[in-house]
């Protein structure tokens, strides 16, 4: 097993399950890691994860529940009992808690409060007083602090006394006598400095660190730009809170990716891919009907011009053709809008200017294509008019959706709408009915 890939040990375990040979689940459960095996609760069916979960230990249980997705881990803690459920939190660290405690029953929370000692107890309460998208409901709370009047010798023998230092250390938080953060002490340096050498003399005293209230989308920016490995966490009176590591970060891009990817078809990023059919009914159900409302709007748009269809049928032919375009190019605008935002790369201050190119590329796009369009028009129908009518169709759809693709969701950013959630359905409405409607009105009439 020791051989195999976590997907081929995932394969076999399946295989094991399904042939019924729990024996061999067993013993093969205890070659994964626990991220894997939260992957593989997530690719079983509801009636195939018991089997895996009470062949698992409690601290594992307590890793996996953090890395399964939202509604996988729903349905986990239903089926655990209180003492199942103390045992396996109460193994994880204070930060690990704090990100498990939304989902747990109060009084689970309240016996593992109890199960842990005062200072961790003081530590959690720090963690969830920050709002989670913040540095501080990122941040761990295992920070190392030294003072600056101590020798590399004294910091050596604090950390052999500690007996284990926080994962990802890879420098030491300067602290005074009230807390307060003057600067860190990289690793390596301890690790080469002299002994006799004090830490005052070899601290960097511009750290990149972050305020306890910071948005986290600034804290990624920030990991992103400067490569970090960890940064601090300070308060407003600059007092050490505790410290961000760099897979707190990923576990954040993760999420935001995933967000982009679902959001765009209604969907919640961290659903049951086998969750009961009710249910995922009820989740796409409102998505779904928002969608049927925008496509109402535009057969309304259509339903306006029956009569010139009726004249001239190559009109519905040629609809889609429009329509596509413009959503296609609006889209494409839309997702670098998105983007931009997301980054801080697009402000109010120059949003006039990304604006101003959107249209000239779109404007430039929409001769390129309306010139191909007309051509298979006029070769297809042997219409000239037609052809030159379809033109100035598609680059007005292109100009406009253009427009929509920067303008939509900047509004919806201000008014607290996630561009990501809602921008695609409102441009995919906009470039039908602004497609539609300039070419049947167009055609209406020049042609008829």
């Amino acid at each position: 097993m020791s051989q195999l890939t976590p997907s081929d040990q995932i394969e076999q375990i399946v295989e094991a399950l399904e042939a019924g040979r729990e024996q061999d689940v067993r013993s093969m459960l205890d070659d994964l890691h626990p991220v894997d095996t939260a992957r593989l609760l997530e690719s079983l069916t509801p009636e195939q994860r018991p089997v895996v979960w009470l062949n698992l230990s409690d601290p594992d249980r307590g890793e996996i529940l953090l890395e399964v997705s939202d509604g996988v881990r729903e349905d986990l803690l239903q089926d655990m009992d209180k003492p199942e459920l103390v045992n396996a939190v109460r193994e994880l660290d204070i930060d690990d808690i704090a990100d498990l405690i939304p989902d747990l029953p109060d009084e689970i929370l309240a016996d593992v409060l109890f199960t842990v000692d005062k200072e961790a107890r003081a530590r959690l309460g720090e963690v969830l007083s920050y709002p989670e998208d913040t540095a501080g409901g990122l941040m761990n709370v295992d920070a190392v602090a030294v003072r600056e009047n101590i020798t590399m010798r004294v910091v050596i023998r604090y950390l052999r006394l500690r007996g284990e230092i926080p994962e990802n250390t890879d420098k030491l938080s300067v602290v005074d006598r009230k807390g307060r953060l003057t600067g860190v002490l990289p690793v390596t340096t301890v690790l080469t400095a002299p002994a006799d050498e004090r830490v005052g003399s070899l601290v960097d005293r511009e750290p990149i660190t972050f305020r306890a209230m910071e948005p986290q989308d600034k804290v990624v920016d920030a990991f992103d730009k400067y490569k970090l490995v960890s940064a601090a966490v300070v308060d407003e009176q600059n007092r050490l809170v505790g410290r961000i590591t760099f897979d707190d970060v990923v576990d954040v891009i993760r999420e935001n990716a995933d967000h982009s990817v679902m959001a765009r078809a209604g969907l919640v990023e961290d659903a049951d891919i086998f969750a009961p059919v009710i249910r995922s009914t009820k989740s796409r159900a409102l998505w779904l009907g928002v969608n049927l409302i925008t496509a109402i709007v535009a057969s309304w748009v259509i339903g306006q011009f029956e009569d010139t269809i009726e004249k001239l049928v190559a009109l519905a032919v040629l609809m889609p053709i429009v329509a596509s375009m413009g959503g296609n190019a609006g889209t494409q605008t839309l997702t670098i809008v998105i983007r931009g935002l997301g980054l801080g790369t697009i402000t109010q201050a120059n949003a006039w200017r990304v604006l101003k190119k959107e249209l000239l590329v779109g404007g430039l796009n929409g001769l390129i294509w309306a010139l191909a369009v007309a051509a298979v028009a006029v070769i297809w129908y042997q219409d000239y008019s037609l052809g030159l009518i379809i033109a100035m169709a598609m680059v007005i759809n292109l100009v406009v959706s253009a427009a929509a693709g920067v303008l939509l969701p900047m509004l919806l950013q201000r008014i607290g709408i996630d561009p990501a959630l809602a921008g695609g359905v409102a441009l995919t409405t906009v470039t039908d009915v602004v497609g539609f409607f300039a070419l049947l009105s167009l055609a209406a009439v020049f042609l008829l």
